[in-house]
């Protein structure tokens, strides 16, 4: 199978605040092209990693794609490093300069020469437009291996792929296709998915069964090979179907989705509406659910209650149940859920408290321990949790359990 290898560069990708993305997108696109990718690599803005780094990828894979470091400045050193290990000097492009400075005249601006640099390019090196920015990409053969550079800003990076590169790829790509699929689990650790599912999947060996942990669920991605996507889709669809019978409810995605996007459509389906009473999480549910567009439909108010006051002025929480009980706890959080819901005029109610952490846990109430209430026009149930983790991640963990218990409770 035709294969390739995707290299990120840029320092910045090396850090705890950005993520490369891009090469998650870039994988979907080359899987859906039957194109495996075998190898990514995230590489500073170093000269000497970088050229190693392209040497060593051009070796082993015929397609090596390159994104991030072409801007206009000095720590943006793709382009001659490119040059360098392609053995090509940098020329300069006149249609690409013009290009360059027609972008700024556009916007009433006078090229900065720094940006020159941009219209240098490799001899023999085929430029893509940027319709999005300044930096072209390039992309250069030799022999049967291709090198295709491309930018890093994700909204130049993307529409360049699809317009430029990806028709050059098609016919590269060969009689093999590749087709993925994942499903999203909730409520289940990584090692209860694996026991009970083992025993399907490890019976397969096309497709191919990976089981990964994020922030707040268990994924399990399927990849399958075959001579057309329907025949490939037709190996998915038995596997797949096997795995979430045997996981069943606990499944909660089955096409990439995230959790406040199932439990906002099948609101909107059923025409429910929903609103929250948060404590501990501090918004992030009525954020999550709000991210979604379209939530308007279903989504009517949230309440950030931290204070016992404020849980007993806005929720009707009753002084002398939070005296008597405590803040966190059962009692008090299936008030707030049934307190909101009344406030708000909803279809449900969602009440959340807990302890997050780092202080203020005890030995009855540790840091982790998060009551999830949820009431609606006939029920009013709870759950207790002990989430792990510190105090992002007890957050994140408590507004998932809250969805999930949504979507349990009266959305199945």
């Amino acid at each position: 199978m035709f294969h390739a290898e995707i290299i990120a560069i840029g320092s910045e990708l090396l850090t705890p605040f950005r993520s490369d993305t891009n090469s998650l997108w870039l994988t979907a696109e080359l899987n859906a092209l039957g194109i495996e990718v075998r190898c990514k690599t995230t590489v500073g803005d170093d000269e000497l990693f970088l050229e190693e780094t392209l040497r060593d990828a051009l070796r082993k894979s015929p397609l090596v794609i390159t994104t991030g470091g072409l801007g206009p400045t000095e720590d943006d050193i793709t382009r001659k490093v490119v040059a360098r290990v392609m053995q090509r000097p940098l020329v300069l492009h006149p249609e690409l300069l013009d290009r360059i400075r027609r972008q700024f005249a556009d916007r009433g601006l006078t090229m900065p020469p720094n940006n020159e640099r941009q219209a240098l390019v490799p001899r023999d090196a085929e430029p893509l437009n940027n319709d999005y920015g300044t930096a072209p990409g390039l992309i250069l053969r030799e022999g049967d291996r291709m090198l295709v550079v491309l930018p890093g800003p994700p909204r130049e990076m993307r529409p360049m792929f699809t317009a430029y590169v990806r028709p050059k790829l098609e016919p590269l790509a060969g009689a093999v296709r590749l087709r993925t699929r994942m499903l999203r689990v909730a409520g289940m650790g990584e090692s209860q998915v694996d026991s009970l599912i083992a025993p399907i999947y490890t019976r397969y060996t096309n497709p191919t069964t990976t089981i990964l942990i994020n922030n707040t669920e268990v994924e399990v991605h399927f990849t399958a090979k075959a001579a057309s996507d329907a025949e490939a889709d037709a190996l998915l669809d038995d596997l797949v179907g096997q795995v979430e019978e045997a996981l069943g409810a606990n499944v909660f995605s089955h096409r990439g989705e995230t959790l406040e996007q199932v439990v906002g459509l099948r609101l909107a389906v059923r025409g429910y509406t929903i609103a929250t009473a948060e404590s501990c999480t501090g918004g992030l549910i009525a954020k999550r659910l709000t991210d979604v567009p379209g939530s308007s439909k279903y989504f009517r108010e949230g309440v950030v209650a931290y204070a016992n006051e404020t849980k007993t002025r806005l929720l009707g929480v009753p002084a002398e149940l939070l005296a008597r009980q405590g803040a966190v706890s059962a009692e008090v959080a299936e008030a707030m859920a049934a307190g909101v819901k009344a406030r708000a005029g909803t279809t449900i109610g969602v009440g959340v408290t807990g302890i997050a952490g780092p202080d203020g846990g005890t030995e009855d109430k540790p840091v982790g321990l998060v009551y999830v209430g949820v009431a609606g026009d006939f029920v009013v149930t709870h759950r207790k949790f002990i989430l792990p983790g510190d105090r992002d991640r007890i957050r994140h963990l408590a507004s998932q359990v809250a969805l999930d218990l949504v979507r349990r409770t009266f959305l199945l």
